[in-house]
């Protein structure tokens, strides 16, 4: 627990817990956007990683029969933060699904605009977690920028009616971008032709296919936390040098023209791209500007706020 949080009551770190979870749920259900941006942002994302690894290594004890060392585990995982946090996230999911396809169905430059300015700020943001400076860092940064704007340009066809192995494979994959920050879970799905078949699991409630899909992700969140977080506990300058170059490099499914953040409509099942370039024609820029403004200043000053819950600053 960071050194600001000592002194909070039960009450309050359940609520700022909940709060977090909201933000970075309504993150992971927005292609282009990542959760793990949000974690950034807020502070907690080695918490985060470090206690996922807690409870996957928890999971493999219980598998191998030994109990004591599952509850030895477990005793050490931050509940506190685990909890609210996974309570928000999967109550925003299911409640912004259809708003949030709404708002990229109608309105995809302005909620492109707006994300652009979140991630580009929380990539400004995100540089104050460790020392980037270095020719070493700082190529990685480059490359790792370059390689996934490139990425991004990769789409496929969206999948109709996908079974239950394919949703399955596809949870698994999804999370692993979604604990990454710049790496969109929901939009890597979009990638895979996979986002429209798994936000209709959501807004139509088929409580099999859902689960199918969240035991993919378990998997695929303790294979890959166990990976990630032994790679920032031997190289942390590096790998965070690597996540702000996704961030970076991410900004290319968010630029609004021409047709904003990548969608998918419900009712004709046709994939509208996001990550085509072009520039706006007049009167188009202002409202996706002012949104991109708006979500800029937003992360800075969550940024700013966050800094009084780190140690030494409480």
């Amino acid at each position: 627990m960071s050194g600001g949080e000592t002194g909070w009551g039960p009450g309050r770190r359940a609520v700022v817990g909940l709060a977090r979870g909201v933000a970075m749920g309504a993150a992971d259900v927005v292609p282009g956007v990542s959760g793990g941006t949000i974690a950034v942002v807020l502070g907690i994302y080695e918490r985060l990683v470090d206690a996922i690894r807690g409870a996957s290594a928890a999971a493999g004890r219980l598998l191998r029969g030994d109990w004591r060392g599952c509850g030895q585990r477990l005793a050490g995982v931050d509940w506190w933060l685990v909890v609210p946090l996974l309570a928000g996230i999967l109550a925003t999911i299911v409640l912004l699904a259809s708003v949030i396809e709404t708002l990229l169905e109608e309105h995809p430059e302005t909620m492109a605009g707006l994300f652009c300015g979140l991630v580009a700020a929380s990539a400004v943001s995100a540089c104050r977690l460790f020392e980037w400076r270095g020719g070493d860092r700082l190529t990685l940064m480059v490359a790792s920028a370059v390689g996934t704007f490139a990425l991004l340009g990769l789409q496929s066809g969206p999948v109709a009616d996908p079974s239950l192995l394919v949703l399955a494979a596809a949870g698994a994959v999804a999370v692993c971008a979604m604990i990454l920050p710049g790496i969109s879970g929901a939009f890597l799905l979009l990638m895979l032709g996979m986002y429209g078949a798994v936000i209709n699991v959501v807004t139509d409630l088929r409580y099999i296919d859902a689960a199918v899909f969240l035991a993919g992700a378990a998997v695929g969140l303790a294979l890959f936390s166990t990976v990630l977080g032994r790679l920032l506990d031997r190289a942390r300058n590096p790998v965070m040098a690597v996540m702000v170059g996704l961030m970076a490099g991410s900004l290319r499914v968010l630029w609004p023209w021409p047709n904003g953040v990548g969608v998918i409509s419900r009712d004709e099942n046709e994939i509208i791209s996001g990550t085509g370039l072009d520039w706006p024609a007049a009167g188009e820029w202002l409202w996706p500007t002012v949104a991109a403004v708006v979500g800029f200043a937003a992360v800075l000053i969550i940024t700013r706020l966050s800094r009084k819950t780190e140690p030494g600053r409480a």
